[in-house]
C-alpha cells in the first residue's frame, strides 16, 4: 500500500538540503545556534530534533515537523513530571530557532514567547525545587489555562467545572488531573499519582456527574453542585499533597 503521506524530503527541501532538522535549524540560526548541542535521530532526520537546556529542571526541547504540511511543534517538559510547561506550531523555522535558543539559555517561558511568540507557557509554570504545594497549583493552572482555550461546543460546561473546583480550598490543595476529561484528584504529584475521591464530568449536555469514592454515583445541573458532592467524598482529612516520587 501506497505511503499517502508526502516524502518529507520534497516538502522540506530546505531541511533536506541540510540532511537533517538539527542542522536546519543551526544554519537558520546564522551562528545564533553553534554553541546549543542539537541532534535528530537517524530514523527521521528530517522531521524531528531535539535541543538541549542549561537547566537541570528541564528536558531537552522536542522539535517535530508535520508530515502532511509544512509545520514545526516544539513542545518543552519540566524533568520531573514530563509535562509541556512550552509548546506551539509555527511554519517559520527561524521562529523555532529562537525558542530553541531561549529553551537552552534557560530563559523564563514568557521571555521565550516574547521572542518567538509561537511558543506559549501552557499554563504550567516551573517549579525547580519541587515544592509539592507548588506542583500542584502549577497543574490547577494549567488546566485552567487549557480549559479556557478549548473550542469544542461543551467547553464553557468544563470551565465552569474547573473553576469550580479550583474556589474550593480542600480541592485546591490537592493535585488536579484528567482522564477522559473527568477532573479527578490526587495526593500526590506526577509520575506517581494517589487518586482520592471522586470524578466529576461536564457532559454534552451541560449536566455534571460525580462518581466514585463513597457515596452513590449523581448527576448534577451546575458545577458548583457537582462539586459540592464531590466534596462529601473526600476523605476526612486528604493531608497535604506530597510527591509522586523521590527526586532523582
Amino acid at each position: 500500500m501506497t505511503d499517502p503521506r508526502p516524502d518529507p524530503a520534497a516538502l522540506y527541501p530546505e531541511v533536506a538540503a541540510h540532511g537533517s532538522l538539527a542542522a536546519a535549524l543551526r544554519a537558520v540560526a546564522a551562528g545564533g545556534l553553534d554553541a546549543v548541542p542539537l541532534s535528530s535521530p537517524d530514523g527521521e532526520p528530517l522531521l524531528d530534533a531535539g535541543a538541549a537546556t542549561t537547566l537541570p529542571h528541564r528536558r531537552p526541547l522536542r522539535v517535530s515537523a508535520w508530515r502532511y504540511e509544512r509545520r514545526w511543534r516544539i513542545s518543552g517538559d519540566d524533568a520531573f513530571q514530563s509535562l509541556p510547561v512550552l509548546g506551539g506550531e509555527t511554519d517559520d523555522l527561524a521562529h523555532v530557532a529562537r525558542a530553541v535558543r531561549g529553551w537552552h539559555d534557560g530563559e523564563p517561558l514568557e521571555d521565550i514567547h516574547r521572542a518567538a511568540p509561537f511558543a506559549r507557557p501552557t499554563g504550567r509554570f516551573e517549579v525547580p525545587d519541587l515544592d509539592p504545594g507548588r506542583l500542584a497549583e502549577s497543574e490547577w493552572q494549567g488546566l485552567r489555562q487549557q480549559a479556557a482555550g478549548l473550542p469544542c461546543p461543551w467547553a464553557p460546561a468544563y470551565r465552569s467545572l474547573i473553576e469550580a473546583a479550583y474556589a474550593e480550598p480542600v480541592l485546591r490543595a490537592l493535585y488536579p488531573f484528567t482522564s477522559h476529561w473527568a477532573l479527578r484528584f490526587s495526593t500526590t504529584t506526577r509520575p506517581l499519582l494517589t487518586v482520592v475521591g471522586p470524578s466529576v464530568a461536564a457532559n454534552g449536555e451541560g449536566a455534571f456527574a460525580v462518581s466514585g469514592g463513597p457515596g452513590a454515583a449523581g448527576e448534577f445541573a451546575t458545577a458548583r453542585a457537582a462539586v459540592a458532592a464531590a466534596l462529601v467524598r473526600l476523605p476526612a482529612d486528604p493531608g497535604p499533597v506530597a510527591l509522586g516520587a523521590p527526586p532523582e
